[in-house]
């Protein structure tokens, strides 16, 4: 079984991010290949990067990021959920990334994001150079949710369109199909 953690990259109050991860983790937790860690930044709250050396060297000093660099080396592959912010991602995300280097490599990635016109494209295509710099693999597709507002029903629930339920369904087989290719060149 492959151990998934969703990021949730959207640490605002009343965020619109919970009601879409919501909807990600069902539909992961109910296909039988994943065994789901749900990473919500905004519970985890780590403080602005204050580790006092590199993540290279793994010389960690802070209980937090301690326990972060554990839930992300145990982590197989990933689905990133974040918002767009003037044109690319939640700082949340950023700063989660850079806690950590070897715990992110040769790992697999999805993406989930949303925003207005642009559905967070922008943000997705700023994103893209940061998980492969620590040495990530991207799926080709991902879900992008144009005013994700008008999908949220009058009790919180994120209702997909087919096209969202699609990408997600083939973000989640090929994170299993690069996951397979990847994990025998983890170290």
């Amino acid at each position: 079984m492959i151990k998934l953690a969703i990021v949730q990259g959207s640490v605002r109050e009343n965020r619109i991010g919970g009601p879409i991860g919501e909807w990600v983790r069902q539909v992961a937790e109910a296909d039988e290949r994943f065994d789901v860690d749900d990473a919500d930044l905004r519970e985890i709250a780590l403080p602005m990067m204050d580790e006092p050396n590199h993540p290279r060297m793994k010389k960690y000093t802070k209980p937090h990021t301690l326990a972060w660099a554990s839930r992300i080396d145990a982590a197989d592959a990933f689905i990133f959920l974040f918002p767009e912010f003037n044109y690319s991602y939640a700082p949340a995300i950023k700063n989660a990334l850079d806690y950590l280097s070897a715990e992110w490599d040769r790992k697999p990635v999805g993406f989930v994001n949303w925003g207005g016109n642009s559905g967070g494209t922008r943000a997705q295509v700023a994103l893209r150079p940061v998980v492969t710099a620590l040495g990530m693999v991207s799926t080709h597709g991902s879900v992008e949710i144009n005013f994700p507002h008008a999908q949220v029903d009058e009790n919180g629930r994120f209702t997909p369109s087919e096209q969202q339920r699609n990408v997600l369904s083939l973000i989640l087989d090929e994170l299993v199909a690069l996951d397979a290719a990847l994990k025998p060149l983890r170290g």
